[in-house]
């Protein structure tokens, strides 16, 4: 693909999770760091192309869930990453009226392609804001002025468990802005796992190792983490088993360089994407 010279203000002398995520999407919002990085560790852990796309539909079930059956009309989609198809605002579209979105990523790159997709939406933004930092979420303007927490809402923490460290108090980071929220509220999470403490360490050591923030968890962790509200039925699942519809839309496909790595899932169970849908 041809690159553009990027925004200085957009790092690339790193991999970027957003960018990773969005290139086993098919999206072209990558850079060359994103994709040799993805296809040096891929094949120790093939898994996370099929557990990247398992997440992003999931996202579309949960979302469809939650705007249609159980009412709710405003989200806020902590560490959302870059737009492709079928995103929050778009499923939550097709199944409720009028629903509010906030956005929130720290990276610089989703500011500029969010706004750019959003730029005639009322209803919907994304903000430049550290997730770990709920206080800035909840005090930014455009979460004034598009969420009302006297309302039921969603706050979804979709594949970004496992950028938070056990220093950065993950507990207190994924429940401050939902502690806030009124009964009837949702908690939507989901973060790679495995129960292999070796498999875990490796994992950790090569996103680390290549300046990618990274703690991978083992089930009962999460359950821990999410302790509180009362998980919605499956209950916390590797994802492909919480509610799956083989008639949801399909992603857009594999980029050709990642083909190779398509269906390793099937063989490698440990590793996944587990999570949720939880109600306060």
């Amino acid at each position: 693909m041809t690159e553009q010279q990027p925004p200085v203000q957009i790092p690339t002398d790193v991999p970027a999770s957003a960018r990773i995520y969005g290139w086993t999407l098919g999206g072209k919002d990558n850079y060359e760091i994103d994709r040799q990085f993805a296809l040096q560790h891929l094949p120790a852990f093939p898994e996370i192309l099929d557990i990247a796309r398992e997440n992003r539909l999931f996202l579309y079930r949960a979302v469809r869930y939650l705007a249609e059956e159980a009412g709710v009309r405003q989200f806020i989609d902590m560490g959302c990453g870059l737009p492709t198809e079928n995103n929050v605002h778009q499923v939550a579209q097709r199944f409720a009226d009028d629903p509010r979105v906030v956005y929130v990523d720290i990276d610089p790159i989703v500011l500029v392609h969010g706004r750019a997709l959003l730029a005639d939406n009322g209803t919907t933004t994304v903000i430049n804001v550290d997730m770990c930092d709920p206080e800035a979420v909840l005090t930014h303007p455009d979460t004034r002025r598009l969420i009302d927490f006297s309302e039921p809402l969603a706050v979804l923490y979709l594949s970004v468990g496992h950028h938070l460290f056990d220093q950065d108090d993950p507990r207190k980071v994924v429940h401050s802005v939902f502690d806030r929220a009124v009964p009837g509220s949702h908690l939507v999470f989901t973060q790679i796992v495995s129960d292999d403490p070796e498999r875990r360490a490796a994992i950790d050591a090569a996103a680390n190792g290549a300046g990618m923030p990274w703690r991978t968890r083992s089930r009962a962790e999460v359950g821990a983490l999410l302790a509180g509200p009362t998980p919605v039925e499956p209950g916390l699942v590797d994802i492909r088993r919480w509610r799956p519809d083989p008639d949801q839309p399909p992603l857009a496909p594999v980029p050709a360089e990642l083909a190779q790595f398509v269906g390793a899932s099937e063989k490698h169970g440990d590793l996944c994407e587990y999570g949720g849908v939880l109600v306060k």
